[in-house]
């Protein structure tokens, strides 16, 4: 179900994930009315990466305004080696997710959602646990939300006062 596009916006080449589409029905006097809702990713590859969540009565139309969604809520993070520079354990919602950083070689080890927001933003080794509720919205918001909060390795350093190569 994860499905992936290029697109072009303002000088960034994007590609998008679809995460999950949901049908949601209404009931009303004549019977049910049916929507789509849809989670989708979107990510340069290279540290950028946002998500988005559309709702329309057809399928495309509910990607495209989740596509618009996600474009509109791009964050940076900071990518070392292919991996996260640091552990990390973010919690939204009953979701929380735990994202160590791996080895050269390992791949990403992720569910679902987790996989597609971390490989549209350019990770590609990195183990990953969920815990608590396995909903793809509070996953996918959890996972931003940590990559949201992680440090390069000089900021870490500046923030502690210490220069690159000083010994503590």
């Amino acid at each position: 179900m994860a499905e992936k596009k290029r697109i072009e916006v303002g000088g960034l080449e994007l590609q998008d994930r679809l995460v999950y589409i949901n049908r949601v029905a209404k009931v009303v006097k004549g019977g049910r009315r049916f929507s789509f809702s849809a989670i989708v990713v979107v990510g340069d590859g290279n540290g950028r990466v946002g998500y988005g969540l559309g709702k329309a009565n057809e399928v495309p139309d509910a990607i495209r305004k989740a596509i618009e969604r996600a474009k509109k809520d791009l964050i940076e993070i900071p990518v070392a080696k292919g991996t996260i520079p640091h552990e990390i354990k973010a919690k939204y919602g009953t979701s929380q997710v735990f994202m160590k950083p791996a080895r050269e070689g390992t791949g990403v080890i992720a569910g679902r959602a987790v996989r597609a927001v971390v490989e549209v933003a350019g990770i590609t080794n990195l183990l990953t646990k969920c815990y608590g509720s396995r909903n793809y919205h509070n996953v996918v918001k959890a996972t931003i939300m940590g990559l949201s909060l992680l440090k390069s390795p000089e900021v870490g350093l500046k923030q502690r006062g210490k220069l690159k190569g000083e010994e503590g």
